[in-house]
């Protein structure tokens, strides 16, 4: 059967009967096609380099085709298959069949926890980090992006989503597996900023994987994180200490009480101090040996203050935890809110949290006059070199720091931020 070839317009696709087909004169494989209802489609034929004959459908008319519209896509395709020797339908079918982001965020968590994805240091996720990934996924990610293809992600879309996520566009209360538990989801400018790193990382996967020929998030810029590196004044050094007072004389669970303590003193991450086993730990040389940490393997030398510390709530076995749970086998996941409770039974202001007593002990290190390099070992910092130390023994200038600062907190818990403090229990004393 003859095709009808005649220049497409407006008359000739109000004309179509149903299940009819013309081609256009103009354009060679250009046509319109009307299937049982009213509805028509633009198509264009076309050959592959291998000979292969494809069929494209370009779209309905109606917005946005229209013939002329559709003509010209025609003629971009054409130019794809004859010039540049693509398959533009065989690419089409590959994106409709595509991986969506939300496959794809599975597939890179998949391959984190099974210890295949590894971090700028070599070494597989953290736990930690894991649990963070999957909740900015699950929270941000797949609300917002989840049923996009990944080859179709641009620009635009991740700066569009840092944006929504920036000004609250995922916030939401979400009900969590224990009892009457609530997560607040809130969103706001660190949270989209830390998200699309994320979002970076996995986009790099799908690149890696060859899903996607660049990565969409390259070239983003990103809101600054906004971290406001908080320390604790002389005032709330004194309500912490009777906050901790409080607390025992409340009978708060010993080991919380104990663990805030020793993070006031040794301004280790909460996380060091929750996971810390007798087996780490060296009260003789007054050491604490962290497997890893994370920055890998830590050596830090402990304060005399921080032995008693310890000594209080142990000895135990090598693999007991020293600050464990008030029941259960796992670390003690409720420490956040009994902190909270310690800051608030002291009068301390909401935002004082843990971390909050790890960069106080670091800026009041510095304050005492102690190097970067000193501090970073002392508290673990990337880069300090705390790896590289074969030991550490009494009279070594990290113990004495450790001793110096760790008198100084223990003098401004007490209420006495003003005393001139140049020696701690067991250190030798240093000219101030």
């Amino acid at each position: 059967m003859a095709r009808v070839r005649r220049r497409i317009g407006l008359r000739e696709v109000r004309a179509l009967p149903p299940g009819g087909e013309i081609y256009d004169s103009a354009v060679p494989g250009f046509g319109a096609r009307r299937q049982k209802g009213a509805a028509v489609s633009y198509f264009v034929l076309y050959r592959t380099r291998e000979g292969r004959s494809r069929r494209y459908t370009i779209g309905k008319h109606g917005a946005p085709w229209t013939p002329e519209q559709a003509r010209e896509q025609a003629l971009a395709i054409l130019a794809a298959a004859r010039v540049e020797g693509g398959d533009p339908a065989a690419e089409k079918r590959e994106k409709r069949q595509a991986a969506t982001v939300a496959d794809l965020c599975d597939l890179y968590l998949a391959d984190a926890e099974a210890g295949r994805l590894l971090t700028r240091r070599g070494v597989a996720k953290k736990a930690s980090t894991l649990a963070t990934d999957r909740s900015r996924i699950e929270r941000h990610i797949k609300p917002l992006l989840g049923a996009m293809k990944v080859p179709a992600v641009t620009r635009a879309d991740v700066e569009r989503f840092m944006h929504d996520v920036a000004e609250g566009g995922t916030a939401r209360r979400v009900k969590l597996a224990k009892k009457r538990a609530l997560s607040n989801v809130r969103g706001g400018k660190g949270a989209a900023s830390r998200t699309v790193g994320l979002l970076g990382a996995i986009f790099a996967y799908a690149e890696r994987k060859r899903m996607i020929p660049g990565n969409p998030v390259r070239g983003v810029i990103r809101f600054a994180d906004g971290k406001r590196e908080r320390r604790l004044s002389d005032a709330e050094y004194a309500a912490l200490g009777r906050g901790l007072a409080l607390a025992e004389e409340a009978r708060m669970w010993p080991a919380a009480v104990a663990a805030a303590r020793f993070l006031a003193l040794t301004g280790w991450r909460s996380g060091e101090a929750l996971t810390l086993r007798w087996g780490m730990v060296d009260l003789a040389r007054r050491t604490a040996r962290l497997p890893d940490t994370k920055t890998g393997e830590s050596l830090r030398p402990l304060s005399a203050a921080a032995c008693d510390v310890l000594r209080a709530q142990g000895p135990g076995a090598a693999d007991a935890l020293v600050f464990p749970p008030s029941r259960g086998d796992g670390t003690m996941s409720g420490f956040p809110s009994l902190f909270a409770r310690i800051a608030k039974a002291g009068g301390l202001p909401a935002d004082v949290t843990p971390h909050v007593l790890r960069h106080s002990f670091a800026s009041l290190a510095n304050d005492l006059g102690y190097s970067e390099a000193t501090i970073g070992m002392l508290i673990g910092h990337k880069g300090a070199g705390g790896t590289t130390r074969g030991y550490i023994h009494h009279g070594d200038a990290l113990t004495v720091a450790a001793d110096r600062i760790a008198a100084t907190i223990l003098r401004k818990l007490a209420g006495e931020g003003a005393a001139a403090v140049v020696e701690g229990p067991g250190a030798q004393r240093t000219a101030g």
